[in-house]
């Protein structure tokens, strides 16, 4: 699953930087959905985007941790779903990484929005991510009822 999400993410950045987005610009799809691109050089919704240079370092630091804590509870767990999500949180953050890496931002294009209220643009591996913790947290629902 892990490998999947990074694969899928990375191939829709690709798409979208070296074809889609030459030149930049917004496209309209919908009337509450447009592709456009955004370079995220912080964390969620930009958080820390105005930080210095090295953020890049600190950010992937972070979430190399992050992935070595959650690959260690995937090996562990025996339950389908858990391990299907941690995978897809895992991908998500490699994705992420990869952008951070190369581009020194993460490349975010998902532009959903109601009229002139935009919710912060963002990418596949987002997606996988909170996909991810949202199973995650109903799984923890269901086992502490079980």
């Amino acid at each position: 699953m892990a490998a999947l999400v990074a694969a899928l993410d990375q191939a829709s950045k690709w798409w979208i930087v070296t074809s889609v987005m030459v030149p930049e610009r917004q496209i309209e799809v919908t009337s509450f959905f447009n592709i456009v691109m955004v370079w995220n050089r912080g964390v969620s919704f930009g958080l820390f985007g105005d930080s210095p240079a090295a953020m890049v370092w600190v950010l992937t630091g972070v979430s190399v941790v992050i992935v070595t804590v959650l690959g260690v509870w995937m090996r562990r767990t025996s339950r389908l779903w858990v391990a299907a999500a941690l995978g897809a949180v895992i991908g998500g953050a490699v994705g992420n990484v990869i952008d951070r890496l190369y581009y020194g931002a993460v490349a975010d294009f998902l532009d959903f929005h109601v009229g002139q209220w935009h919710w912060p643009a963002f990418n596949l591996a987002d997606s996988a991510i909170v996909l991810g913790v949202a199973v995650l947290m109903v799984d923890a629902f269901i086992a502490a009822e079980e």
